[in-house]
């Protein structure tokens, strides 16, 4: 995306930067997982899941970053192709555990390579130290916000 022809007042903001390479980011993620039948909802459920264990699907929720009503339509997205399974909580009956199935870790990890690809194009243009840097900074502006 050019951004020289925008106005200097913009391209010296951070929202601004933020926002249009957040734009980019979105395509580049959605094309890829969409290439493999996945959506972004997807990995994140599935990730959260990998790196916390089974959870309840507001936790879930929480976890991914994903909006409730779309936590509820992942799971049975995800359940549908054997990549999840639902299982009533012992200890609340009113609401179900979701935990990962060995074919959703290995679908994961199928996704992390897709998803790198596409964390590749988008900061192309940058060193490793680069990139870790930017990685380190906006997770820095995200934790005092969050």
């Amino acid at each position: 995306m050019e951004t020289s022809g925008a106005p200097r007042r913009l391209r010296g903001t951070a929202s601004w930067l933020l926002g249009q390479a957040t734009t980019q980011a979105h395509r580049l993620v959605s094309e890829a997982l969409g290439a493999v039948d996945a959506r972004r909802y997807h990995y994140s459920l599935l990730a959260a899941l990998d790196e916390f264990g089974p959870a309840s699907q507001a936790d879930l929720g929480r976890r991914g970053g994903l909006d409730r009503s779309d936590v509820v339509a992942t799971v049975n997205e995800l359940a549908d192709k054997g990549f999840v399974e639902r299982r009533p909580d012992p200890g609340d009956k009113r609401r179900n555990i979701v935990s990962v199935t060995p074919s959703g870790t290995a679908h994961l990890r199928h996704l992390d390579r897709v998803l790198g690809r596409a964390q590749e194009a988008l900061l192309a243009p940058l060193s490793a130290a680069e990139r870790e840097e930017l990685v380190r900074v906006l997770n820095v502006v995200l934790e005092h916000h969050g």
